[in-house]
């Protein structure tokens, strides 16, 4: 039930009165208050909104599809970790070079005309993976490449992605809508692996990436078919370093946020790199081949699409501060637990809590960083905290592949979760660190 209804049978200091109004009669207010319309769903009430969100969800799935595919095969092809971890590096590393200049982009040109490029250039990548392999002439080399080529359309594409949706939603639906955007990534995420080990496992890892290629023309639709317009800023057009650097020193002075992104990018490099080792850890640890790895993956993205909502309601008692300290701590235990798990059921079960305890860390700072920040300061900042977020954890996970073949799975496992269980004492014993990691929304005191 919505705050409105709880406060019309109990306002505050009133005895308990229900008037006699027979079920089938609701309220005005209840009547109009649907799902669609000031409920939980409301963005999706809005044409161009729903459009996009189903045609990223099919996008997002298919990309799942195709990274649990590509990661398995390339331990299949080198039975490294190592590997595993540079082509990882190989999808994220445009990030790390590109966004802060891609995000400066997407507010010079029509975003639309920009998501529809790099959607069509991710296509062409995944559909020439797709050849290649079924020719048989595919090559780490290939595969390098093409990742690279994919890597840096979406380096381009998700900061217009982001920006485009307060386009498409009336202004008090904006908030829902980011919501809605996220727990469709993360429903993909859950989706996408499970498929992808049944694909692999039913007529090989090349139909995954044409699975891939043929779900981009469903957000490539959508897009096509959005009405609202979304021209660049005309005002816009020069100063692009100096547009960066100012949010540079903005940043540089505001403590908080620099505390912020150092526990961001501490726990993207020593945390969020488990991903790498998933394959090792489903074939060589628990030896369940790849129909394991989907189900860890999958189940990674199930406790992130579960902690969405989650987050948000515990957001409404306990401030970000804390919610970030108790995740790091959970994080570091789930890393612990699984490091010496040998059983699939319990490294799923430990999966779920990973994908959680990541996805409250990067939210509540997300949560912070946009709601301290000044106005126009939001989308520097927001590339900012891309940066940190997907820059660094790639980079962690060419550390933790290479220690992993040098020593082993577990044992790489057991030093990530020591080094984010420091982490969270860190945050415990010098509590000045997050003092001010609050947002204005935050209800809970201290």
């Amino acid at each position: 039930m919505s705050n409105s209804c709880e406060e019309g049978i109990t306002g505050a200091g009133e005895s308990l009165v229900v008037p006699a109004v027979e079920a089938s009669s609701p309220t005005p207010e209840i009547a109009k208050k649907t799902l669609f319309r000031g409920g939980v769903l409301s963005a999706l009430g809005s044409r161009d909104f729903r459009l996009l969100w189903a045609g990223a969800f099919i996008s997002n799935t298919g990309t799942w599809i195709h990274n649990t595919a590509l990661l398995w095969y390339v331990k299949v092809l080198t039975d490294s970790n190592t590997w595993v971890s540079v082509i990882n590096l190989a999808n994220f590393l445009p990030v790390l070079l590109l966004v802060i200049f891609s995000g400066s982009l997407a507010d010079r040109i029509n975003r639309k005309l920009l998501i529809l490029l790099t959607q069509a250039m991710m296509m062409l990548g995944a559909l020439a993976l797709g050849i290649l392999t079924s020719l048989g002439v595919v090559s780490l080399g290939s595969m390098m490449v093409l990742t690279l080529l994919m890597g840096t359309a979406f380096a381009f594409t998700f900061p217009a992605w982001r920006a485009i949706i307060p386009d498409l939603v009336p202004r008090k639906d904006i908030l829902n809508g980011v919501a809605l955007d996220a727990a469709q990534f993360n429903l993909a995420r859950f989706a996408g692996p499970a498929l992808g080990s049944l694909i692999l496992a039913l007529f090989g890892v090349a139909t995954a990436f044409y699975v891939n290629a043929a779900s981009f023309l469903a957000v490539i639709a959508a897009v096509l078919l959005i009405k609202t317009r979304t021209p660049g800023s005309p005002g816009l057009q020069s100063g692009t370093m100096l547009h960066i650097g100012e949010g540079l020193r903005y940043v540089w002075g505001q403590r908080w946020a620099i505390n912020l992104l150092v526990v961001l990018a501490f726990t993207s490099f020593f945390g969020m790199p488990f991903i790498v080792l998933l394959p090792s850890l489903s074939r060589d640890v628990l030896g369940k081949g790849s129909t394991g790895y989907g189900l860890l993956l999958g189940f990674t993205g199930l406790g992130a699409a579960v902690a969405a909502p989650l987050v948000t309601l515990i957001n409404r008692y306990v401030r970000e501060k804390w919610i970030i300290r108790a995740s790091a701590a959970g994080a570091s235990l789930f890393l612990l637990f699984i490091s010496f798990s040998r059983a699939l059921w319990f490294s799923l079960l430990l999966s779920i809590g990973l994908g959680a305890t990541y996805l409250m860390i990067s939210a509540s700072i997300n949560t912070v960083l946009q709601s301290r920040v000044e106005r126009n300061m939001r989308g520097r900042i927001m590339s900012f905290y891309i940066l940190v977020l997907q820059g660094v954890f790639p980079l962690g996970g060419i550390v933790m592949g290479y220690l992993s073949d040098l020593w082993s799975t577990p044992a790489t496992l057991l030093l990530m979760g020591v080094a984010c269980l420091c982490l969270s004492l860190v945050l415990l014993l010098f509590p000045s660190m997050l003092r001010d990691a609050v947002s204005t929304t935050a209800t809970e005191k201290g």
